[in-house]
């Protein structure tokens, strides 16, 4: 693959417990009942659409698809078949080949589950190794502890903080933390997720 053009085209990840497939407005109706379980939307310091928000989310997401800028997934699993959550690479730079994953949200029943660690590892593999990435990125806010202390466990190191970098619904302005995952750094990184979900499986 080159690094214009199509670098970063839809594709299926295939995992044990759950598969990331290129997101569609077919996900619709799974979505909306996912979402609804915790109410995610309520949560002030991430974005998660409402139940009635949710066709117009997956259409900007495949509005950013086709500009060449996001590539979003539904996130499927495999016991029920159903869309639990949403994913995406996000923030494109083909020409240094960089992406950041995120907009990630799953439902309140499948976290803590190890899905999302099998949904990283998914998505690290196929960034380091099929599109060649030098460096994959993770922001969260400042205050969403949850999301840091998942991104820490990955590996991902912490590059800094960018203060005031959004404005929120709410209008609060969110501080950014930055983290990412090197080339260099995948082999390690790779081994821990691997042994991460390995334990999980014989538990």
């Amino acid at each position: 693959m080159t690094a214009t053009g199509n670098w970063l085209t839809p594709v299926t990840l295939e995992g044990s417990s759950v598969a990331l497939v290129p997101l569609g407005a077919g996900h619709r109706d799974d979505l909306v009942d996912a979402v609804r379980d915790g109410e995610l939307w309520d949560l002030w310091y991430t974005f998660v659409p409402r139940p009635e928000q949710m066709d117009a989310e997956i259409e900007r997401r495949l509005g950013l698809q086709a500009k060449g800028v996001m590539l979003p997934f539904a996130v499927i699993e495999r016991s029920t078949r159903q869309a639990v959550g949403m994913t995406t690479y996000m923030n494109v730079d083909a020409a240094n080949r960089r992406v950041e994953i995120g907009s990630t949200w799953y439902r309140q029943r499948v976290q803590r589950t190890g899905i999302n660690t099998e949904c990283k590892l998914m998505l690290l593999t196929h960034a380091f190794e099929a599109l060649d990435c030098i460096a994959v990125e993770f922001r969260t806010h400042f205050f969403n502890q949850q999301s840091r202390r998942a991104i820490e466990r990955l590996g991902a190191r912490l590059d800094g903080i960018l203060r005031s970098h959004q404005r929120m619904p709410n209008g609060t302005l969110r501080d950014t933390c930055v983290y990412s995952i090197v080339a260099a750094e995948w082999p390690t990184v790779k081994a821990h997720l691997t042994w991460q979900i390995e334990r999980r499986e014989r538990a």
